[in-house]
Order: C-alpha cells, then sequence, then structure tokens
C-alpha cells in the first residue's frame, strides 16, 4: 500500500547537494520534492553492526539530513567482515563515533547524533523522541523489543531487519499508520522473545557478511519510501530471504479478504528465523497469499508528437527536474517536473489547478495544448501517458523539433543524452 509522505520538504537545496544527488533526482518518483523530504527527516539507527553499517551509510548518501546511532559498543576485529562502516584503523573505537566519521565523509552536509549508550525499557522514549523513523538493527532481544515497544507508544514507523547464518527477514512495523492502512507491531507478529539461551547468537551460529549488505540496504530503502511517501512500503508484509538458494519470498502479517476465483497458494512459514545481527526470532505461522494483477489506471495508445509546422498554439512544459530546467529551458516554458505530476497524477482537482496556474487562468477547465519537452523525449512522453487520461490535449516534443526551437534563442544544443545516461 502507497502511504503519504512522513515528512514535509525542506528548503531549497544547496548546489553541493544538488550535484551530490543528481542521478538520484532523476527518478521520476522522487525528484527534487522527494529530496528535498531526505534531506528534512531526521532517522535514528539502531546498532552500528552488520544492518546498521550498510544502512546508515546509504541513508547518508542519499541525502537524509539528520541520522542518530546509537550503539554502546566498541569496533573488534570480528565485526569487521559485515560492518562494513568500520576499517582496521577504527577497532577499539566506539561505533558511534566511527560511523559518525564515515557518514561525514560520505556527506557533508549531514547531521549526525551520536546516542553512545545502550538502549533499554528506561531510555527508549528519551532516545527516540525527536526522530521521524526508526531503523532496527540491533542484536539481542531486549533492545528489539525496548525500540519496539517505544516505536508502538510514540507512533513511529519501524524498519525491521534479522540475519543469522544464510538467512534473514525484513518488515516494516507501524502502530498508527496513515488512514487506511491498517496498524501492525513487531508483538502483533512476535508476541513475546523465545527462553534465554533458546536461540544461539551470530557469534554461535555464525553469519553471512554480504548477506547484511543486502538487507541493511533494503532497510534503507524502505525508510527512503516511508520517507518520501513513493512506492509501496511494507507494511503488513514480511520479507524472507534464503541466501544459499536466493530465493525471496514474502509472507502477509494480516489476513485478506478472501478474493473471488482459485484458492490462495498456500506460502509456507520460514524456517525458525533470525530477528537481528546475531538474533534469531520464532517462525512465524504459515501465511497465503494471493497474487493479483495490479490495478491501475488504463492509458490511451501513444500521444501525438509535436510538429513545429503544425502546432503553433500550446503551452510547453519543461517536465525534467527545476535544475535541469533552469540551465536550458525554451524561452518562455513553464516548468511542471515529471516527479511533480506523479503524485498529482492521483488528484485531478490538484493537478487542474496546478496547470491552472501555469497559465495564468480562471477557467474550470484548461483548454490549452500541453507541448511537453524533455531531453530525449523519454520523460516527456510518461508525462503525456499521465495526463491523457485526465482529458487533456498533449503533445510531445522529439529531439529534432527541440533542437529547431532552441536555435533561434541560441541557445546549446544539449538534447543528445550523454553515452551512458537515461533522460
Amino acid at each position: 500500500m502507497r502511504l503519504a509522505p512522513l515528512v514535509e520538504p525542506s528548503p531549497e537545496l544547496g548546489g553541493d547537494e544538488l550535484a551530490r544527488t543528481a542521478r538520484q533526482r532523476r527518478l521520476p518518483e522522487l525528484g527534487e520534492i522527494g529530496q528535498r523530504r531526505l534531506a528534512a527527516s531526521r532517522i535514528a539507527v539502531l546498532g552500528a553492526g552488520g544492518l546498521g553499517a550498510p544502512a546508515l551509510q546509504y541513508l547518508a548518501a542519499a541525502g537524509v539530513g539528520t541520522i542518530g546511532i546509537i550503539d554502546a559498543d566498541a569496533v573488534e576485529p570480528s565485526n569487521l567482515h559485515r560492518q562494513v562502516i568500520h576499517g582496521i584503523g577504527d577497532v577499539g573505537a566506539r561505533k558511534t563515533a566511527s560511523a559518525a566519521r564515515s557518514l561525514r565523509e560520505l556527506s557533508p552536509d549531514v547531521t549526525v547524533i551520536e546516542h553512545d549508550e545502550r538502549l533499554d525499557e528506561s531510555n527508549a522514549t528519551r532516545i527516540l523522541g525527536g526522530y521521524d523513523l526508526v531503523l532496527d538493527g540491533a542484536d539481542n532481544f531486549a533492545t528489539r523489543y525496548a525500540v519496539a515497544d517505544a516505536c508502538d507508544h510514540l507512533g513511529l514507523p519501524l524498519v525491521w531487519g534479522s540475519v543469522l547464518r544464510f538467512d534473514a527477514q525484513l518488515s516494516v512495523f507501524w502502530s498508527a499508520p496513515p488512514a487506511p492502512a491498517d496498524g501492525v507491531t513487531l508483538r502483533d507478529v512476535f508476541p513475546e522473545p523465545p527462553p534465554a539461551g533458546s536461540v544461539p547468537s551470530c557469534a554461535e551460529a555464525g553469519v553471512l557478511g554480504a548477506l547484511c549488505g543486502i538487507v541493511g540496504s533494503m532497510m534503507a530503502v524502505e525508510a527512503i519510501k516511508l520517507v518520501t511517501g513513493i512506492g509501496e512500503a511494507l507494511l503488513g508484509r514480511l520479507v524472507v530471504i534464503e541466501a544459499l538458494t536466493m530465493r525471496v519470498s514474502e509472507l502477509p502479517l494480516r489476513a485478506a479478504s478472501p478474493a473471488p476465483g482459485p484458492s490462495p497458494t498456500p506460502v509456507p512459514a520460514p524456517s525458525p528465523a533470525v530477528a537481528a545481527t546475531g538474533v534469531t526470532m520464532p517462525a512465524t505461522s504459515t501465511a497465503t497469499s494471493t497474487h493479483t494483477a495490479p490495478s491501475g489506471p488504463v492509458h490511451p495508445g501513444a500521444p501525438l508528437d509535436f510538429d513545429p509546422s503544425r502546432d503553433a498554439r500550446g503551452l510547453f512544459i519543461d517536465v525534467r527536474e527545476p535544475d535541469e530546467y533552469a540551465i536550458d529551458a525554451i524561452p518562455g516554458a513553464h516548468s511542471l517536473p515529471i516527479s511533480e505530476l506523479i503524485h498529482l497524477e492521483r488528484e485531478p482537482e490538484a493537478l487542474t489547478a496546478r496547470l491552472r496556474h501555469l497559465l495564468h487562468e480562471d477557467e474550470a477547465e484548461v483548454a490549452t495544448p500541453l507541448n511537453l519537452y524533455c531531453v530525449s523525449a523519454t520523460r516527456a512522453r510518461r508525462a503525456a501517458l499521465l495526463l491523457a487520461p485526465h482529458g487533456y490535449e498533449v503533445r510531445v516534443v522529439q529531439p529534432s523539433a527541440l533542437r529547431l526551437l532552441r536555435a533561434p534563442a541560441g541557445l546549446p544544443d544539449a538534447d543528445a543524452p550523454q553515452a551512458g545516461t537515461l533522460a
């Protein structure tokens, strides 16, 4: 289920950060607005270990504005095969300090808060209270349940990952998600921790370091999706990864209404499982899943191309991101990034209001043809497919026509994409 963005956008980004995140901002679903949401976000990561290390690195690289690191341990040689944020020169250093140094080198604009203390039920609410969401990469059951209960109390989303040996699990828990999503917490799935001593630790059973990297990166992806409101959050679903066979399966954590048609296919429960870098959880119960075709608007056929000799009227709209528009926009063209269109596409009234604002018109309907352009027409064509079902007359400006439109103004011919890039 797609959820509303967790964080409001920050003010405009600085030049260095624009350059550093350029390739990520090209993603239409994210765009500059999503990047500004990341810059405004505050994310706490519990543990700078096997899961926390890659998660921290990718959150900082993604442009998260404030990252809290919670860990009370020092770096040991046996950590380094999986805790890749630390190096051999960091052995003996506090993990929070070592991780913070790495993050600041990776992303100079990030604010890192070091919580060099052991989180437990007495301080969890105090530590986590100022954050927007939490990633749990803890290595013991007491801390796992303390952070889960605190997030439940505070209403914070909790991105939860676990690894042991060659197996892993991943989910999102949230007691108070925005409607119409249903809340699911750790205790809904695993009501109580297993008896002490019944589950081996990583030190006893071992763990594949590269699998920690996979799961930690997936945790960072879920955090980015929650902050920006893109994609479908993992709330209500549990992903199970078996690295030796590289099988990835999914278990629903809440029963859905039965769908008409064939009986759903049973999904086996995961093998006795894994709760952290070194902590195993009990297996979940057997669940069922039903696979259905994705729903969504039915798009019309290919939109028409703009013809300079035929289409003399209309509004030119640059669907690239604002920093691209600022460099070489067609004179008189308006900026409407496809990243913004994707967010507006499900709100026809807001979309109409946005276009009316561009046209400076008061009419209830936008009748002017919309001539959409980018660099290679890829994003423009996608924008046209988003707009056409809402009744707008749209044209896609091809690169050859774009060169003709730029020429009178003496603008540089920036239309041919560089080798190895996409529009």
